[in-house]
């Protein structure tokens, strides 16, 4: 198939276009830069509206979203993004508010903010909540400051090692490494769950804490999980939760009450945020009573109590042993606050519920029906997701291959390689959001690639086919960065 390579913008242009008549000034002239500092010319395309417009549609239609097809990335959680969050993130009083306002004039925000507060508690069963962190991993090195700050301050300083199993998430080990503390890796047992024994025999007096994702990368809830809080709780150690996976446990089970002490939340991926690309993350953190006095500065607080028809005045407060400030004003207001506010609110305690049950109905669906054509390492009944081998006895394609043939039946791949602990791992997250239609076509189309991986090897070493790009050199592409797309002919005599 031959590759269509859509011409630039600048090369679509053509001397005396023009797309946009500019408004007269609202602010005084201001003299120029000295003749130096300034340019006779400046290479920008001249186009008119219709030729900007057409050329960011057609790039729009090879790009690949959750609006346009399935998109079952594990452990991503990439939902259908409800667009009636669009509308109130866009509200006047959200859009056009500045975080330096006096807070007399952004009462809204802050009433949203506190209780958007109150309902990840309520979500989660923690005594506290920050919504500064501006992703999950941001969120994860804001969990494990806050427990080397309470370690700190009881003089345990001994404490430096922290506990990770390998079916955790890769940032896990990053926000502890940037912390100084030393990773002590725990197995998985046979049936997927932390190995006890490894557990046990890890667990002593420089243990600061055990960062645990439940349900796991491999989609397997911790059958064990009472036993492991308990181990790391009696050597004195805090229990964090990477609440990544939250998605399989809304209104089923609060992390709080199992007994962890942190737990960051990723909104863009449990509370429908668009994610991908850059963000907007946000990746607020919950605590146990014994770290409220450390959270973030500043929270969102009630300063005055409400009185009569008068609502509460709120402004910010300074938890007693703060760790300070992680993110320059608030956290993701507009991007991920508010629209999560929208999805918690529209749905409700029922329908939080419904969200988890649906999206382990769906895994197990789909793992029910790929179970006789793929080989799944912890075949047991997964939550959200599940992972399964790529690979076939007597077939030399891969996971990769599997892949990329994927994207010529207008599915985005699953997560590939991931966890490690899987051999040619596919990992598959259907969520709550696709219906038994999609999840069939998704199967049949699994289980043909599986037919043509023992017929045709070829046709998926070569894949994709039908997509406008063929299949892409990646190691070339990671060695050979191309960071600009496009120069002008002189170029180098302007620089």
């Amino acid at each position: 198939m031959a590759t269509i390579i859509e011409p630039t913008i600048f090369e679509l242009s053509s001397p005396g276009r023009r797309g946009v008549k500019m408004p007269a000034s609202d602010v005084p002239e201001m003299a120029l830069p000295p003749k130096e500092f300034l340019r006779s010319e400046l290479p920008l395309p001249e186009l008119a509206e219709v030729d900007v417009v057409r050329h960011y549609m057609s790039l729009s239609k090879m790009n690949y979203s959750v609006d346009s097809g399935f998109y079952p990335l594990g452990s991503c959680t990439m939902k259908y993004n409800p667009k009636i969050n669009e509308d109130t993130c866009r509200l006047p009083g959200f859009l056009f508010t500045h975080p330096l306002q006096p807070i007399e004039t952004v009462q809204g925000n802050l009433a949203l903010m506190f209780e958007m507060q109150e309902w990840l508690k309520e979500i989660s069963g923690f005594a506290g909540v920050t919504l500064q962190p501006a992703a999950g991993a941001h969120g994860e090195f804001t969990g494990v400051l806050m427990m080397a700050a309470y370690h700190k301050l009881r003089g345990d300083t001994k404490r430096t090692k922290m506990l990770i199993p390998d079916a955790a998430h890769g940032t896990n080990p990053a926000s502890v490494g940037m912390l100084g503390m030393q990773v002590v890796t725990i197995p998985s047992d046979a049936r997927g769950n932390v190995d006890l024994r490894a557990l046990e025999s890890a667990c002593d007096d420089t243990v600061a804490g055990m960062m645990l994702t439940n349900p796991n990368t491999l989609g397997m809830f911790d059958e064990n999980i009472e036993k492991v809080v308990a181990l790391v709780k009696d050597c004195g150690a805090l229990m964090y939760g990477d609440g990544a996976n939250l998605n399989a446990l809304l209104g089923i089970v609060r992390p709080g009450d199992l007994g962890f002490d942190v737990m960051h939340f990723n909104l863009h991926k449990t509370f429908s945020v668009p994610h991908g690309g850059g963000g907007p993350g946000s990746g607020p953190v919950g605590v146990s009573q014994r770290l409220v006095d450390f959270l973030p500065s500043p929270l969102v607080g009630i300063l005055e109590e409400s009185e009569g028809d008068m609502a509460p005045l709120y402004g910010f407060v300074t938890p007693k042993n703060t760790i300070g400030r992680m993110k320059a004003f608030h956290g993701h207001f507009g991007g991920g606050l508010v629209r999560s506010y929208t999805y918690i609110a529209m749905h409700g305690p029922d329908g939080l519920k419904d969200i988890s049950q649906y999206a382990v109905l769906n895994a197990n669906y789909l793992q029910a029906r790929l179970r006789d054509t793929y080989k799944i390492p912890f075949d047991r009944i997964c939550m959200h997701e599940f992972v399964m081998e790529g690979k076939f006895e007597g077939s030399d394609v891969r996971a990769l291959d599997i892949s990329k043939r994927l994207m010529d039946f207008n599915f985005h791949p699953p997560t590939n390689y991931f966890p490690l602990i899987v051999s040619e791992a596919l990992m598959i997250e259907p969520t709550e959001t696709e219906n038994k239609d999609t999840l069939d076509r998704f199967a049949d189309a699994l289980i043909k690639i599986a037919e043509e991986a023992k017929t045709q090897p070829d046709l998926l070493h070569n894949a994709p086919i039908t997509t406008k790009f063929g299949r892409m050199d990646e190691v070339k592409a990671a060695r050979e960065l191309v960071l600009c797309c496009w120069l002008p002919e002189n170029y180098e005599q302007m620089a």
